[in-house]
């Protein structure tokens, strides 16, 4: 019987693979954590003259319509701060300049003070409208490090905390005094601090898995122009190849001929033998150019077999045995969709493997079928499966296992999401539904190989999306046109 607490780490680390995009990781966290707090200035200054806007006539409004006997020279003075304060923003800085953390910090920090102080002077705990106290934290959990919106936070209820000892009386019509009792105020501030945190925390874990997601967006983009780079490459190998390979041709037949009638003591004769074999020299360097050139017009698509078999072949020869089953559920082999060869489904289907032959123990089988709506691609191993908590979950990206362990297998790999997270990404922009099961599950898909009982995953498209079947892909393939980078 498995130890489970041995397959919760080593399935953790299912979450992510292919060490190459990992490198990515390290820069993408430092710039993400450095992005932290950089919000354009003309951003705050916006939202501060809409404040100022909004407290002027609130403050006008209660004054004048109203009646009430509120402190008007005090507030408009408390008022006209933020508006100075403006001022001297945008004629000091661009506006369009990124506010540096610390920056951002200090004006969130002025603009809570300063909200403070208009609600202390118009009654304090007894005013309504403490409750817009909550609006600076917001902002400061939405634009700042956990650690400074904490701070901000803490100013908010601080100043709340010290308002029953420096505040005014709350303003009411004719100049009455209204007293309302100690328990009324408790309630208003247990209600800020619960506002506070709640606001806080919410906008926090969204802007962080904001931030996580356009990191691993990022990278994921990264990787779609690494394989369009070495598709392109791919594509000048082949046409190089085509191009050059009858010239060479050629000159190697000429040279061979000239050798036939030029006598071996002939001092041209070893110069002719020296062309001949720097031509075949040539040939056999153009054909090793064209095994890696995979864009020509005809190979612009492939039958789904052959696709799937370029996908897993770096990884044939690891150690583990992978089955090829191409015609699973009855499906007609001699039948099979024509797909296009496109450079994010390998990759996504390549990584795939990868995971599967990674945490196998012996072997991996690959299946595929289709009918004349969908094509399915399920792989599985028969490795110790997804742990049941990380099941939900697969595919987010930076995806960690608190406490986890880097696997032996597998050392200096910290798990967290981002190689599924990419595959998982281009696959479905192709098209494809993704759905991650154990064997073991009651709830999983019948019909898979009996042996696998470890991880399964299954790829479904549409055929429509995939298959190659435009007018464009059915002509001749011709000479091939000049390639374009």
């Amino acid at each position: 019987m498995s130890d489970p607490s041995r397959q919760d780490m080593s399935r953790a680390d299912r979450l992510g693979f292919d060490d190459a995009i990992f490198t990515l990781a390290p820069e993408g966290l430092g710039s993400a954590q450095s992005a932290l707090g950089r919000t354009r200035l003309r951003t705050f200054i916006a939202l501060r003259w809409l404040a100022v806007g909004g407290q002027t006539a609130a403050v006008l409004f209660v004054f004048f319509v109203l009646g009430f006997d509120l402190p008007l020279a005090a507030c408009l003075a408390i008022i006209a701060a933020s508006a100075w304060l403006n001022v001297f923003l945008s004629f000091a800085f661009q506006s369009q300049r990124l506010t540096r953390g610390w920056e951002a910090s200090l004006q969130l920090a002025f603009d809570t003070v300063q909200l403070a102080a208009l609600v202390a002077v118009t009654g304090g705990l007894s005013n309504p409208f403490l409750l817009l106290l909550v609006a600076p934290v917001t902002v400061a959990a939405l634009s700042l490090s956990p650690m400074r919106a904490v701070l901000i936070a803490l100013l908010a209820l601080t100043l709340a905390a010290f308002m029953p000892l420096i505040s005014l009386p709350l303003p009411w019509i004719n100049g009455a005094l209204v007293e309302l009792p100690p328990l009324f105020h408790l309630g208003q501030f247990a209600a800020l601090a619960v506002g506070v945190v709640f606001f806080a925390v919410s906008a926090g874990r969204v802007s962080q898995d904001e931030a996580k997601l356009v990191r691993a967006l990022d990278a994921a983009s990264i990787v779609m122009a690494r394989e369009q780079k070495l598709s392109a490459i791919g594509a000048m190998s082949a046409m190089t190849t085509h191009e050059l390979g009858t010239p060479l041709a050629t000159i190697h037949l000429v040279a061979k001929e000239l050798m036939a009638e030029t006598p071996p003591d002939d001092p041209k004769y070893e110069d002719l033998t020296l062309l001949a074999e720097q031509a075949d020299r040539c040939r056999d360097i153009l054909r090793s150019m064209g095994r890696a050139g995979k864009d020509d017009l005809h190979l612009r698509r492939a039958p789904l077999t052959a696709l799937v078999e370029e996908a897993a072949e770096p990884h044939v020869d690891r150690g583990k045995h992978i089955h090829f089953d191409h015609a699973a559920g009855g499906a007609d082999l001699l039948d099979q969709p024509t797909v296009l060869r496109r450079p994010e489904v390998i990759h996504g289907l390549r990584n795939l493997i990868q995971n599967a032959v990674d945490f196998a123990r012996a072997n991996v089988w690959i299946e595929c079928w289709w009918d004349d709506t969908s094509i399915t691609v399920r792989i599985m191993d028969d490795g110790r499966g997804y742990s049941p908590h990380v099941l939900s979950r697969i595919g987010e990206p930076f995806m960690r296992r608190r406490g986890a362990r880097d696997d032996t297998r597998r050392p200096g790999y910290e798990g967290m999401g981002l190689g599924l997270f990419i595959a998982k990404t281009l696959l479905e922009r192709s098209g494809a539904d993704l759905s991650f099961a154990n064997a073991s599950d009651a709830t999983s898909e019948a019909g898979h190989h009996p042996d696998a009982v470890g991880a399964v995953v299954q790829l479904t498209w549409p055929r429509a999306r995939i298959e190659a079947e435009t007018a464009d892909d059915r002509r001749p393939s011709g000479e091939n046109l000049p390639f374009r980078a």
